[in-house]
């Protein structure tokens, strides 16, 4: 028998005997202990300020007294139920966040996880269309099941086996490296989205579904769709009876200063997709669409059900984690926040020769690790580098690792965070990259 947390002699031994290994390397050579708030304790006694929220996910902090408070009530008076029932906590969940998206967005679905929601949209939008072709960005990542893989323009789609079939990309808006220049050499963000369409209309059999997309492509590098490109996007959706649906994993509960990051560019989605943000760290998915959409999926038919869809405990969390943002105020305060955040990583590219670039919105922000401003290389090296060197200094930091669109930092720390965090978090990173600079 072995208890949970006991600490064996040697933990290494089991993780190369038994623990399997599923992408990328584990981040860290120590065991993490537990986690509180904006930071993490290893069994060694080290602190570590944590500016991704695990994985973009504790989006009040870890371990928050409210969340801690529901898991005890929720375990100990409905933890799991039959798929066919419901409860309370799972009909509140939906009426919560229906009253919190822009209307017609009306009836939610809770889920699990990023992937299972996107397979989830992708087959609602399939079924209700008749149709079976996915358009999604070139440095997309929506997950790794069937559907939501074949939407994901990454690493992992090399696999070299077949893919869901009707799979087209379009290009992904990115300032920083324009391929569409208009006559005074600026980024054509417009002459870009006509030509993408125009590819997929040559690519089409003639069956297109729909399209999915980040408001903010995080795994591709935190890129912010220009103003007026979501707007223009539904509009070429539109045209081809297409649904547009708005995968907001990262982007959702407050973390870009909105409810919603669709919020922002007031383009509402045919379905929106929910996840990491919403449980706290738990697994808790939402996938919220219209009336219309939702019955004419019931009448052809559509399935997806599983084994935790509408599950009370974690929807008693997604509760909660929703009235703490509302309580104290978080979407007002990501935003100034997020204001102070990037005003000092835009200081980081004045003052470092490493720092290309600097980008997001609320508290998702990214900085872009080159090799020099002049030639805009992009430095995986280098931004593996100073992540090692601010994990020595007490920092977690995520740099994207996939190939081809790694150097790229994504900091997204928790809503609750300080500004004393922040400012810690800020200080360690500038020291980091002074120090990986001086050794070049």
């Amino acid at each position: 028998m072995i208890e949970p947390y006991a600490r064996r002699m040697d933990p290494w031994r089991d993780v190369k005997r038994h623990v399997g290994r599923y992408g990328a390397p584990f981040f860290i050579p120590e065991i993490i202990d537990y986690a509180k708030g904006s930071y993490l304790y290893t069994e060694g006694g080290r602190k570590i300020l944590d500016f991704t929220s695990g994985q973009m996910s504790s989006t009040i902090g870890h371990s928050h007294p409210e969340v801690v408070a529901t898991l005890r009530e929720s375990a100990d008076r409905l933890d799991h139920l039959f798929s066919g029932m419901l409860s309370r906590p799972s009909i509140n969940l939906c009426t919560h966040i229906a009253q919190t998206v822009t209307d017609p967005l009306t009836k939610v679905i809770p889920l699990s996880t990023g992937s299972e929601v996107n397979e989830a949209a992708i087959r609602m939008a399939k079924l209700v269309t008749g149709k079976f072709e996915v358009v999604s960005f070139n440095r997309s990542w929506h997950g790794l099941t069937e559907a939501s893989a074949g939407a994901t323009y990454a690493s992992a789609r090399k696999s070299g086996l077949p893919g869901s079939p009707g799979q087209l990309a379009i290009p992904t808006p990115y300032d920083y490296r324009p391929d569409f220049l208009d006559g005074n050499g600026n980024f054509d963000w417009q002459k870009q989205l006509d030509y993408g369409f125009a590819m997929v209309d040559a690519q089409s059999v003639g069956s297109l579904a729909a399209c999915i997309v980040e408001p903010i492509v995080s795994g591709g590098g935190i890129l912010v769709p220009p103003p007026g490109y979501l707007a223009e996007l539904k509009k070429k959706c539109q045209e081809r009876g297409m649904l547009l649906i708005f995968d907001e994993a990262q982007t959702s509960f407050g973390r870009t200063g909105h409810w919603y990051g669709f919020q922002h560019d007031g383009v509402t989605p045919d379905i929106l997709t929910l996840s990491k943000t919403l449980g706290a760290g738990l697994p808790l998915a939402a996938l919220v669409t219209t009336d219309e959409i939702e019955q004419k999926a019931h009448e052809k038919g559509f399935v997806f059900y599983t084994s935790h869809v509408n599950d009370p405990l974690v929807a008693a969390v997604g509760c909660t984690v929703m009235n703490v943002i509302e309580r104290e105020n978080l979407l007002q305060k990501a935003q100034e926040k997020g204001e102070y955040l990037a005003k000092a990583l835009k200081n980081l590219v004045k003052k470092h020769e490493v720092v290309g670039d600097a980008r997001g919105r609320g508290l998702l922000q990214g900085i872009e690790i080159v090799k020099d401003k002049t030639s805009k290389e992009r430095s995986e090296e280098i931004g593996d580098q100073i992540t090692a060197r601010c994990l020595e200094l007490g920092l977690h930091m995520n740099i994207v690792c996939l190939p081809g669109m790694g150097g790229v930092f994504r900091i997204a720390p928790p809503l609750t965070v300080t500004y004393e965090e922040l400012d810690e978090g800020l200080s360690i990173l500038d020291q980091a990259i002074t120090d990986v600079e001086n050794k070049r």
